[in-house]
């Protein structure tokens, strides 16, 4: 049965922070010498939390954090951190007046941002060039450069950064990603010379394992350093180790008959004598719907095939006989158990998409609990 503080719950992620610790480490290691890691914690620390997870990234060598909104930046001043913070999205006037009040760095792309940000009592801006992901940042470097230019000349604003962002950093031998870096380094290498304190950072998780010419003076690393695989392969290939397991427990063990059903809409049918085990977890807890009769559970250290539709609050496994669980028993929807392992990957793959949103779509009703390798946090 999963637990949190010693109470039984429904289900529970368990979150490693050590083992979060260990990936900054890991990153930091594939690092040019001077580069920094900026610890991307946005979306809850990719559904980790991203109070825990920041700290934990800062105790495993991260020097920034990166968070895609103001509320996020002002979330962790409130939790009394202080390390550098890069706010990387798009903000309207009310959450510029949060980031900068949280007295972290925004990205800007027109002058009239900077003037906005020195209306507000100035700031540190980062200069986004679009180099192909199509987004936010200018596609114009000369445009880009009297950004950067502006910031330099106005006052109480201070030019703190240049960056892009790759769109096929995942896609080993793409070739669009040398081409973003070159368009990149045409412009920012110069730019640099001008002001040689100029952080250069353009590399996410996938890019900096990819090509250490991506490095330059920072990277921002996310998926990685929960243990989540870049390329959406496998994390141990990576040396990445991941962070956070899914659990939940066995409610309820009963026999079904050939013809008898599980679960919304008849969708799982038996064809034999065979018994199904509920577990009280759902896609009000994240577990996407469309496992159905689409997934495995560990219980006892074994895979059990997901039967039936998903529904808000349970889902059903078939565990075949009677003696193969039993109320209590622990089930695995994310993690390890026995010789056996579920990664967010493999989940992934199921549903059609990646291990990021996998571990995003964890809603609040699961209790993050943490831990250091087993011991309470």
């Amino acid at each position: 049965m999963a637990v949190q503080q010693g109470v039984a719950v429904r289900a529970v992620a368990r979150v490693n922070l050590t083992a979060i610790e260990r990936n900054v480490a890991r990153m930091r290691h594939e690092l040019g010498a001077g580069a920094a890691l900026c610890a991307v914690v946005k979306a809850d620390g990719y559904g980790h939390g991203a109070v825990a997870a920041a700290r934990a990234a800062l105790d495993g060598g991260a020097s920034w954090l990166g968070v895609a909104a103001a509320q996020e930046a002002a979330a962790l001043r409130a939790a009394q951190i202080h390390a550098p913070i890069l706010v990387m999205g798009a903000l309207s006037a009310q959450e510029l007046d949060v980031a900068l009040g949280a007295d972290a760095d925004v990205i800007a792309w027109d002058e009239r941002f900077v003037a906005a940000v020195a209306a507000r009592g100035g700031g540190c801006v980062h200069v986004k060039l679009d180099t192909g992901m199509g987004r936010l940042g200018t596609r114009d470097s000369a445009a880009a450069t009297r950004v950067a230019i502006a910031a330099t000349a106005t006052e109480g604003v201070v030019l703190a950064g240049a960056m892009t962002h790759f769109a096929t950093a995942d896609e080993r031998g793409d070739a669009f990603f040398g081409q973003q870096l070159e368009r990149f380094e045409s412009w920012a290498l110069p730019l640099k010379a001008q002001h040689p304190s100029l952080i250069l950072h353009a590399a996410n998780s996938a890019a900096a394992l990819r090509d250490p010419a991506a490095h330059f003076d920072m990277v921002r690393a996310g998926v990685a350093i929960y243990g989540l695989d870049p390329f959406l392969e496998d994390p141990a290939a990576r040396d990445l180790e991941p962070a956070l397991e899914l659990r939940s427990y066995v409610a309820a063990v009963k026999p079904i008959a050939p013809g008898q059903s599980a679960g919304y809409g008849r969708r799982f049918v038996a064809r034999q004598p065979t018994h199904t085990a509920t577990i009280p977890i759902g896609y009000g807890d994240g577990v996407r719907r469309a496992l159905t009769n689409n997934g495995e559970v560990l219980v006892r250290g074994s895979r059990r095939p997901l039967v039936g539709t998903v529904s808000m609050d349970n889902v059903t496994v078939d565990v075949g006989t009677p003696a193969a669980a039993a109320v209590g028993d622990a089930a695995v929807l994310i993690g390890a158990q026995g010789e056996q392992r579920i990664t967010a990957e493999e989940v992934a793959q199921r549903l059609g998409t990646i291990n990021y949103e996998v571990t995003c779509a964890l809603l609040p009703r699961v209790p993050r609990v943490y831990h250091r390798d087993g011991k309470p946090a």
